[in-house]
């Protein structure tokens, strides 16, 4: 007889159904081992048709009852474990650099996430699922960090999947950032309470009933078992105590640089020093390597520091301050001896300062640049940019709480470093920001180390002039460059270009690095468009003659690069030159200064094209090359539209005033909407209304004066709308300056004109003139191409002319015109003076 009918004669007065809900394992137990025998006898025989699934279940040995134990598990264990099995098959074509099953396996396991969003709800994102999206973006980069130096290159299909993937995990990382970031601060204890929260089910055992002395033991017990003991590398306890303080510290800094160095362990281990330290010394020694421990990370393929990373050391950065702030005793200097006890506590004696080795000043210096450097690549169109720019407060907080330290040490060189980032936060900014930073950053600092300034001049002068003082020649540069540009940005342009010329920077800045000369061209541009507000057009012009005329504005402003440049750059040209570039609220706006320049130019060229008439060796003599390349194919066109953009605004109404109608030009000047984005912009719009008035006046005296013997100044001042004050003054100054060979009746108000042609020596003597400057402008450009530039040797081989020509001009167009051309323009002046001398 069988197992089964043994159960239901000893149990008879259950029924079948009781029988199976109540029958235990150990039950179960006993059974199979007194009737081994039978079941292997019963096993044997043929079974018989037509019985049940409980009959099926009763002939099976008693190891086959063993095997076939259902386990019961929760809908979370189900999900959880689809997730995880494909997180481990991710994990195992990491390893073997398989990109394409990591890619499926990703799928598989985002798709299994989706899946499980009930369960996830109640109980949270799995730790595990975490981990394994943080640690594969990291994969990601040192995979592609490795492809590209790497001589032989992976498969298309694997190189597809790895580009594919550094797509999906950043843009599936950003709805997990929050997990990610508390993974990051402790990787190896991120899963441990997880961990545990399983295994406590598994432990419940039957509770006995313990008397009140008994409770108060096991509640000793497990405060004692909570707490733990971090275990190093082959399972040797680590314990972190006041005396192995300073040995642990000096692991970690021989540790630092080496190839196989867990930095983030070296973090966790210092971050645990600092909290035991006890002592100024000790804190200021940990704080230090735990900073440059945060810069030691490697840069992630984003080109700027991990932003958490950044916020961590400027956060230990205010607190080395703090301490030294507090305890006067105790100061950090580049420049100081090595202790022989270094491994010992110091404290000062006899009223002297005790100087630990380090360098606060490089600390700023790259926490500024990094934070540059995230600005620079970050989309500037996206709130992530609005958000990282919210952190600048903060920055300037710490660079003027570090200034305030070295002034207390009288730090001469760390107070000029600090007092030059100070100064380039703040000189492009208008009066209303920096006032408020600076209230901004007297809040956020103690009391008593800084007072918030309520006047941007005075304060940018007092900076400026203390670098004037006490600052290497490369930063006094810069400071003068910020100060000038701080003056025209605030439109006090005749303070700005006298500070200019008495500097005589233009005829020394092509010596100074790439940066400076950066700086200087923003400068010059902005001390243009001052001239431009205070209705100075030529000195715009003049200003903005060298930067927008060249064609290669983004590059000289470090505003961006030009589709040429870029594609004719190599790797590391572009690298270098991606590095310079601005930050985007640093940027001055290209349209609107491509607008000021080409109106400018409009009100100069228009009445000097009239004033040549048909000569052709007059009509040679042009301001601005970009304008009439642009006038004349204008001009070139069968058809013309109404304007569409800027320059179609600015094309039109130049033609419109060179044709004398100047309402036209003024309603089409007027209808640029870019004048919207500079400060008053009505009084601006009245401005060039004027200038159009007065230009057009000149522009038709210029074209009709052959036609005329005598005109009303009256009437002159009637049809362009002017005062006949200001119509005198104009016509006045044009015989003065024998641009118009005339004369004025101030009894009758007329003017009259007279027609004199010039004599054959003077026409002779003028083309002489023109070809004369030819030849030296070709000598100039000869001698420039076989001349090396300065600390470069000679180049041999057919390609060295070329070269030089183009390096010659590189230089010529990132920096001001050189003295050459200023005596090329002596030579011209001198000859045009003698031959209009000679009409006389």
């Amino acid at each position: 007889m069988s197992r089964f009918f043994r159960a239901g004669e000893s149990d008879s007065d259950e029924t079948e159904s009781d029988y199976s809900d109540e029958l235990t394992a150990s039950e179960s137990e006993d059974h199979s081992d007194s009737d081994s025998d039978d079941s292997s006898d019963d096993d044997d025989q043929p079974k018989k048709g037509g019985r049940g699934r409980l009959f099926e279940g009763a002939f099976s040995d008693s190891d086959s009852d063993g095997d076939a134990v259902r386990v019961v598990r929760s809908a979370k264990d189900k999900r959880f474990d689809e997730i995880e099995q494909a997180v481990t098959a991710m994990a195992n074509g990491q390893k073997i650099n398989d990109w394409v099953s990591v890619q499926n396996e990703f799928d598989r396991a985002n798709k299994g996430l989706q899946k499980a969003v009930g369960v996830i709800a109640q109980s949270g994102i799995p730790k595990f699922y975490v981990k394994a999206v943080a640690d594969l973006e990291k994969t990601i980069q040192a995979a592609l960090e490795k492809e590209k130096s790497a001589s032989k290159k992976m498969n298309a299909s694997n190189a597809k999947a790895l580009n594919s993937m550094k797509q999906k995990v950043k843009k599936n990382n950003r709805l997990y950032e929050t997990q990610i970031q508390e993974y990051e601060k402790d990787p190896e204890n991120y899963d441990v309470e997880e961990e545990v929260i399983e295994v406590k089910p598994k432990a419940r055992k039957p509770k006995k009933e313990l008397s009140d002395s008994e409770e108060e033991e096991k509640e000793a017990d497990e405060s004692v078992d909570d707490g733990f003991t971090p275990v190093g590398a082959g399972g040797k306890t680590v314990e972190f105590t006041q005396d192995n303080l300073f040995k642990k510290l000096r692991e970690v800094a021989d540790a630092r640089g080496k190839k196989n160095t867990n930095r983030e362990e070296q973090v966790r281990i210092l971050e645990k020093l600092l909290v035991i330290a006890n002592t100024p010394y000790q804190k200021i020694r940990v704080l230090l390597g735990l900073i440059s421990a945060q810069f030691d990370f490697t840069v992630s393929l984003s080109g700027y520091m991990n932003i958490p990373l950044w916020k961590n050391a400027e956060k230990y950065l205010n607190s080395l301050l703090t301490i030294l702030e507090s305890n006067h005793g105790y100061g950090v200097k580049e420049n100081v001896p090595e202790e022989d006890e270094s491994d010992k506590d110091r404290s000062p004696q006899n009223g002297e300062t005790v100087f630990i080795q380090g360098s606060i000043v490089a600390f700023v210096e790259r926490l500024d640049d990094e934070f540059t450097k995230s600005l620079q690549n970050i989309d500037p169109h996206t709130t992530d940019y609005v958000d990282r720019l919210k952190d600048e407060v903060s920055l300037y907080t710490v660079i003027v709480r570090s200034h305030a330290y070295f002034n207390r040490l009288e730090l001469t060189d760390a107070v000029c470093r600090t007092t030059m980032r100070r100064l380039e936060h703040l000189y492009f900014k208008p009066d209303v920001v920096i006032v408020a930073v600076e209230n901004a950053t007297a809040g956020l600092l103690p009391a008593g180390i800084v007072e918030p300034s309520q006047d941007s001049s005075i304060l940018i002068h007092d900076l400026c002039v203390y670098l004037y003082k006490n600052a290497s020649s490369l930063l006094r540069t810069r400071a003068m460059l910020c100060h000038i540009y701080h003056h025209a940005l605030h439109n006090r342009f005749f303070v700005a270009r006298d500070m200019l010329l008495m500097s005589h920077l233009q005829e020394t800045i092509h010596q100074a690095d790439v940066t400076t000369q950066i700086l200087h061209n923003r400068t010059m541009v902005q001390l243009g468009l001052c001239a431009f507000r205070e209705g100075m057009v030529k000195e715009a012009q003049t200003c903005l003659q060298d930067i927008s005329g060249t064609g290669r504005v983004k590059e000289l402003l470090a505003q961006g690069l030009s589709l040429q440049r870029y594609g004719s750059a190599t790797p590391e040209q572009e690298k270098l030159e991606r590095q310079r570039q601005l930050p985007f609220h640093m940027h001055i706006n290209l349209e609107l200064l491509e607008c000021v320049y080409l109106t400018c130019s409009m009100l100069l060229e228009i009445p000097a094209m009239a004033a040549a008439g048909a000569n052709p060796e007059n009509r040679k003599r042009v301001i601005s090359k970009p304008f009439r390349r642009m006038l004349d194919y204008n001009s070139r066109q069968v058809f013309t539209g109404p304007p569409e953009n800027t320059r179609d605004h600015i094309m039109g109404a130049a033609k419109a005033l060179a044709s004398g109608e100047w309402q036209k030009a003024v309603e089409l000047i007027h209808a640029i909407k870019i004048w919207e984005l500079m400060p008053k912009s009505d009084e601006i719009k009245e401005m060039l209304g004027q200038k159009i008035q007065e230009e057009g006046l000149r522009t038709y005296l210029f074209t009709n004066a052959s036609y005329y013997s005598s005109v009303s100044l009256e009437q002159l001042a009637k049809m362009f709308d002017l005062p006949l004050s200001n119509a005198i003054a104009i016509v006045s100054k044009m015989v003065w300056n024998e641009e118009l060979s005339a004369s004025i009746d101030q009894v009758t108000n007329v003017v009259m004109l007279h027609h004199i042609q010039p004599s054959k020596l003077q026409s002779l003597a003028l083309a002489f003139a023109e070809k004369a400057a030819g030849f030296v402008e070709g000598n100039e450009k000869l001698l420039e191409s076989k001349t090396p530039q300065q600390g470069e040797r000679p180049k041999k081989g057919p390609n060295a002319n070329k070269d030089q020509a183009s390096g010659k001009q590189q230089q010529r167009t990132m920096g001001p015109r050189g003295s050459g051309r200023g005596g090329r323009n002596q030579f011209n002046n001198g000859l045009g003076n003698s031959v209009r001398g000679g009409r006389k």
